[in-house]
């Protein structure tokens, strides 16, 4: 208990952090993602600098604002003086990061940096260090204290920092106008990319494992259709074809109570009316969504003519790797 007592303590804390983070937020961090813009707008980069605890937090940072369109590299602050400034460019951004600000190996490269036509931005927790003086934006990070019990270790300010590079990311992200389907283009691979790059039209269940039924069908044979198809649902529709309703296990076994004669009884008295639906041309994402929201094992594909065409079952999501 004693260790979940002080895991607690160090979520407190850091909780703590972050709040206080959040309260020093100011004019400075407009002018931050205005300057990141610019930059990019300037086909320029972010270059992301940092020692230590902080270097890995800027790896961290560098990755979410170039996953989000962003273009944006690590530089070594010992490798620079050794030719590694070659990743600099007039035009560029550097978001440079250090706690205390006086980062020996950090303030060494400042004269080689502003040799270049950059904008230096600063996240340090002493907004007075010779980085926030040498600095033309400062983004304070401080923190009350850090969750290591002796105030030493980098904890609490290094997840302060880190929030704060996710803030700059998600604020040039929206600056940007950012849509999805420019996140999906960045991430072809694994679950994000199928699911931002697929379409219903390509996962759905189409043919014979599609189960339709017009509204007159009885109970009985809409149960055999849905057998056949091997589904637990059967998109039900009027005499033109139009999607009026859907028929499911669930509604069989909810009817079965109170309908008598219920083999007997046509799907257009119980049925579900208007029932949830998609496009096929929508986005496999929005279906996902929508299962997440919506308590319901399939959903219903339908056509601009509002004609059943397919159908996606939640349990086809696992195996196509798209949750």
């Amino acid at each position: 208990m004693n260790s979940i007592k002080h895991a607690r303590q160090v979520f407190d804390i850091e909780l703590a952090a972050i709040k206080a983070v959040r309260a020093q937020l100011d004019g400075g961090f407009d002018q931050a993602v205005c300057a990141i813009v610019a930059a990019l707008g300037r086909r320029g980069k972010i270059v992301v600098v940092g020692v230590g605890k902080s270097g890995n937090i800027g790896r961290k940072i560098a990755a979410t604002l170039t996953s989000t369109g962003s273009t944006s590299v690590v530089l070594n602050s010992v490798d620079a003086l050794h030719g590694d400034l070659g990743l600099v460019s007039d035009g560029d951004v550097v978001l440079a990061l250090s706690y205390s600000g006086e980062s020996e190996e950090l303030l060494n490269l400042l004269p080689a940096l502003k040799r270049f036509s950059v904008t230096l931005i600063s996240l340090t927790g002493d907004l007075k260090s010779s980085l926030a003086k040498h600095s033309e934006i400062s983004l304070s990070v401080k923190v009350p204290r850090e969750a290591c019990p002796f105030n030493l270790a980098p904890t609490a300010s290094t997840t302060a920092t880190l929030v704060m590079g996710d803030a700059l990311a998600m604020a040039v992200l929206q600056a940007r106008g950012f849509k999805q389907g420019d996140f999906a283009k960045f991430h072809p691979s694994g679950a994000i990319g199928r699911a931002l790059l697929l379409r219903v039209g390509d996962i759905m269940r189409t043919g014979n494992r599609n189960a339709v039924a017009p509204e007159t069908l009885s109970v009985k044979d809409a149960l055999m259709v849905m057998t056949r198809s091997r589904s637990g649902s059967l998109s039900v529709v009027n005499s033109r074809g139009k999607l009026t309703g859907v028929f499911t296990d669930g509604d069989f076994r909810r009817h079965m109570a109170t309908e008598s004669d219920l083999l007997a009884q046509p799907l257009k008295r119980v049925m579900t009316v208007n029932p949830i639906c998609i496009r096929q041309d929508a986005l496999a994402a929005e279906a996902l969504k929508i299962f997440n929201e919506r308590n319901i094992d399939d959903l219903v594909v339908v056509n601009a003519k509002r004609e059943p065409v397919g159908l996606v079952d939640s349990q086809d999501l696992p195996k196509l790797k798209i949750m």
